[in-house]
């Protein structure tokens, strides 16, 4: 048997060696909490610096993007686009010295890499916005292929605020694929209806959330998901692509608005969240 004097060596032990127990806890402690910290400030930095590194190029790998998309002809889509402009030829101009040449002024908004230049008649003198300047280089190759459109540089501006375009100065406004993208787009439908001349066309075509929701109910539900998670948006510029643009436009103060949902062909299945669209004319 273990004697009273034994017994308390064995608690003294113990306490002893809880008690060095408790201050390498305290030392461990001590030494997590800093090098955490550091760690913290460290990841902090880093996503810091690679939010800038993204965001401060997205406009620029965003245009190089939509370049390669389309720099090769997707046939079916030209077609439903030389059908959707085919009137152009016969709108006639508010200016007496373009009537005598047969030519009519239009305005692109948003005009990229200028993939509608394609579809305008010949003579017509084009001008054009867009907010972001990396599209410059593309739209100027592209507008060589055309030289029978007199197109003047690139504006940089956003097309809620084209004060540098005068009231009732434009024959033609046109559109496409912009609306999914903007944040006021009532406020672009007024200046749309600011720069038309009276009797002047509003030509759009929009990419729109899904219509038919007896068939297509889970294309909605991924459009809803990948513009709420921020996934498309943050690919294409700010695209969403649950948006209805029709309701907007009827509701600017065009006196006619005539327009149809249908769905686009696209060049991949990566594209077919994109395949409802809408496309009309509204006449100021």
């Amino acid at each position: 048997m273990e004697t009273a004097s034994e017994q308390i060596n064995m608690v003294q032990e113990e306490d002893l060696s809880e008690g060095d127990d408790d201050e390498n806890d305290r030392l461990t402690l001590t030494w997590w909490r800093g090098d955490d910290l550091t760690t913290i400030i460290t990841i902090l930095a880093v996503l810091w610096l690679l939010k800038k590194i993204i965001f401060g190029t997205q406009r620029r790998w965003f245009a190089y993007v939509m370049h390669m998309c389309t720099k090769d002809v997707f046939v079916q889509l030209e077609e439903v686009k030389k059908d959707h402009f085919a009137s152009l030829s016969f709108v006639v101009s508010h200016d007496p010295e373009l009537r005598k040449q047969n030519a009519i002024k239009i305005l692109e908004i948003g005009v990229g890499t200028g993939v509608n230049l394609a579809h305008y008649p010949d003579g017509s003198r084009l001008v054009v916005v867009d907010p972001n300047p990396y599209f410059k280089s593309y739209f100027d190759a592209n507008r060589k292929k055309f030289p029978n459109i007199y197109s003047d540089e690139i504006i940089v501006a956003s097309g809620d605020n084209m004060e540098m375009i005068g009231d009732n100065s434009v024959d033609v406004v046109v559109m496409t694929l912009v609306l999914c993208s903007v944040d006021n787009a009532d406020q672009i439908l007024r200046e749309v209806l600011r720069v038309l001349a009276p009797g002047g066309k509003f030509y759009f075509m929009e990419h729109i959330a899904e219509f038919d929701l007896e068939r297509h109910s889970l294309r909605r539900r991924l459009q809803d998901v990948f513009t709420w998670l921020r996934v498309w948006p943050f690919i294409f510029d700010g695209c969403c692509l649950n948006r209805d643009m029709l309701p907007n436009i009827q509701r600017a103060g065009f006196s006619s608005v005539d327009a149809h949902k249908y769905y686009a062909p696209v060049p991949s299945f990566l594209f077919d969240l994109e395949r409802p669209n809408l496309k009309g004319v509204a006449v100021k």
